[in-house]
């Protein structure tokens, strides 16, 4: 077995620049002063006060006249002001990438643009950098991004600075920067990323993926420690953040053929030999150390680790938990809500004895016997890999809306939380979000960072997509005559938008019913479903007359079928006019009622007496076949009633 060590492992330039500095003013000033941490590295802060150098919490706890050593990852501008006001001495430590951004910063405020930096927003190298501005903004990754870019489309117009933390993932970075470049029309790049950064995780990235074991070295406040273990974790099954070589164990190294190890920025070249060599005897004593029969007869069964992945054999189905044979001394088995992300799915409708089955170890209890494990968790891995292979394939994939958060909502994709901006839900501007929660959608995976375990998708594009295939699909097809099922999609005072299938047709208001009507309203609203059929269409202008009336009904035959000259109908008045009503019949027919023949008396206008949609009963007077002209009398029907009531003539 052997061990590889990153090149790049340690101190960076600017932490040695730091440290050596602090050393200097020490030794010049008889003692100086730290400003909290000057690096992310406690054993490296315990040597420095050993050499002198006190460590003030807060900038009160430094004294006038005392030399202040400012830390490498900067500070804020105001503290800096504060402490000189004071009478006291500031010696700047602070990493010239660190420096390069807060002139960034500065100069985009000078220039009124508005400086986004991309990182950790309560880390003291952005609060230091942000003090460099008025109103910074400060995204942890582009799911930030699309948040801010949702609340206001005016934002897309704002000028943009962008810069990154110098220990910032890049792919991170990369991927924020190329949204605001797309998204806002006036945007200034700058990659700040430290090269040692870059080139520490990249090189530990390659090592990981060729070892069967990882070692990272660093503070556990450090973020380029931290993220280093993110990338490694990401390649490697067994990864081990440490501090000191004390923390090894030889059962780490168990089974391992070979291991890597990196360092963060803040990790002093001693601390990576120490752990090195420590490594080295480790993995000599898990090799070469004297067995007991007893510790080869446990041998003889696999070994479980918490967060390895093992196969098994199914061998009972019970309610609550499945009981799986792992080939170890443990009892190996699966909660049944660890077994699917579907809730309700029952253990039986998925597995039966005998089965093979794949599981992530999730607890190891060797007092009581027995290992925890989880096939859901396994299935969240491979679902990340078959996501993170969907975004180059640019496949269409399928999950649940299961919440609306700040900028757009969360699909559960087989498990994983994919957030899709709300300009991207495919729902119109300042729709309600909360109606799409629970139901079925299909998304395209637009960004993936899996160390950060955030996925960004589009809804809209797939929909757009298949709206265009529909679309041409209606207008490959469609002819004068031909019907449709439609949706309502929108209504004008002059007719209707119907939705055929990807295109919209419109539907005038003359053309909705036989009867007369005033508004749309008053037979459909928005989302009602309506057969409709081509009345015209003109391709080149993407524009379809629809109509609604049933052709093969003709009123006019309807009422010469049912109504003969002296007949008494029921008609409703549709509308007033100066000389007269004009009354519907049947629907699509309408009659005319003169003035003369509203009343059995003399009236100045046809609303003394009528209201629109008011009925009664009329006499139909006249019908003019020739010209559909039918005339209605209402006073016909007073008039006997008029005689009988007149006074009897004297003989």
């Amino acid at each position: 077995m052997r061990v590889i060590l990153a090149k790049s492992a340690g101190f960076c330039y600017g932490v040695e620049r730091a440290v050596e500095l602090a050393k200097k003013t020490a030794a010049e000033c008889g003692g100086c002063v730290m400003l909290g941490d000057l690096i992310h590295n406690t054993h490296v802060i315990a040597e420095l006060e050993d050499l002198g150098v006190r460590k003030a919490a807060v900038p009160q706890d430094v004294r006038e006249g005392e030399t202040v050593v400012l830390r490498s990852h900067g500070e804020r501008r105001e503290v800096v002001a504060a402490l000189e006001a004071r009478n006291i001495h500031c010696v700047s430590a602070a990493c010239p990438n660190v420096q390069r951004i807060q002139s960034l910063v500065a100069q985009a405020e000078a220039e009124g643009r508005q400086s986004i930096i991309i990182g950790e927003p309560h880390h003291p190298e952005i609060l230091g950098v942000a003090s460099y501005c008025s109103h910074p903004l400060i995204f942890s990754g582009p799911e930030d991004v699309w948040a801010w870019l949702a609340e206001d489309s005016g934002r897309r117009e704002v000028p943009v600075t962008v810069v990154a933390q110098t220990t910032c993932i890049r792919e991170l970075f990369e991927t924020s920067a190329k949204i605001l470049k797309k998204e806002c029309t006036n945007s200034k790049i700058f990659d700040t990323i430290c090269n040692a950064t870059h080139k520490r995780q990249s090189e530990a990235a390659f090592i990981a993926g060729q070892v069967d074991a990882m070692v990272v070295v660093g503070d556990r406040k450090s973020a380029n420690t931290k993220h280093l273990t993110e990338i490694c974790i990401e390649r490697c099954p067994r990864v081990l953040q440490i501090e000191k070589a004390d923390e090894l164990s030889p059962d780490f190294f168990n089974g391992c053929s070979v291991a890597g190890l990196t360092a963060g920025a803040s990790t002093p070249a001693g601390i990576i030999k120490e752990v090195y060599a420590t490594m080295s005897e480790e993995i000599k004593t898990a090799e070469n150390g004297e067995e007991s029969f007893e510790e080869l007869l446990n041998q003889s069964f696999k070994t479980l680790n918490t967060g390895e992945k093992v196969t098994g054999i199914v061998t009972a189905i019970g309610p609550t938990e499945v009981q799986v044979d792992v080939g170890a001394k443990q009892a190996a088995y699966i909660k049944s809500s660890e077994l699917s992300d579907d809730p309700n799915v029952k253990p039986e409708e998925i597995l039966k004895v005998g089965d093979e089955i794949e599981a992530y170890i999730v607890r190891v209890n060797d007092v009581e016997g027995f290992a925890e494990l989880s096939k859901k968790r396994l299935d969240a891995v491979k679902v990340w890999e078959n996501i993170e292979q969907a975004v180059e394939d640019k496949t269409v994939m399928e999950g649940i809306v299961t919440e609306v958060n700040k900028g757009g909502i969360v699909v559960s994709v087989k498990g994983v939380r994919v957030f899709v901006p709300a300009s991207q839900s495919g729902m119109p501007r300042g729709a309600d979000l909360e109606t799409m929660v629970k139901s079925k959608v299909q998304l395209r995976v637009t960004e993936v960072n899996r160390a950060r375990r955030r996925v960004v998708g589009s809804i809209r594009s797939v929909a757009d997509e298949a709206r265009k295939a529909a679309q041409e699909e209606v207008w490959n097809s469609i002819e004068v005559g031909k019907h449709y099922t439609g949706t309502v999609k929108s209504m004008t005072a002059y007719g209707v938008f119907v939705d055929i299938g990807g295109v919209d047709g419109m539907v005038h208001i003359s053309e909705l019913s036989w009867s007369r009507i005033k508004t749309p309203a008053e037979v459909c609203k928005v989302g009602d479903t309506l057969e409709v059929y081509v009345i015209s269409f003109d391709p080149e202008k993407h524009k379809i007359s629809l109509g609604v009336k049933d052709r093969s009904v003709n009123p006019w035959d309807m009422f010469m079928s049912k109504y003969h000259v002296g007949d008494v109908a029921t008609v409703r008045i549709v509308k007033l006019m100066t000389f007269g009503a004009f009354a519907e019949v049947v629907p699509g027919v309408d009659g005319l009622i003169h003035i003369s023949q509203i009343a059995d008396r003399r009236i100045e206008k046809p609303g003394d007496v009528l209201s629109e949609g008011q009925e009664v009963d009329a006499e139909i007077i006249a019908v003019d076949e020739e010209k559909k002209k039918i005339s209605l009398s209402i006073r016909a029907l007073l008039a006997p009633a008029a005689e009988e009531n007149a006074p009897v003539d004297a003989e």
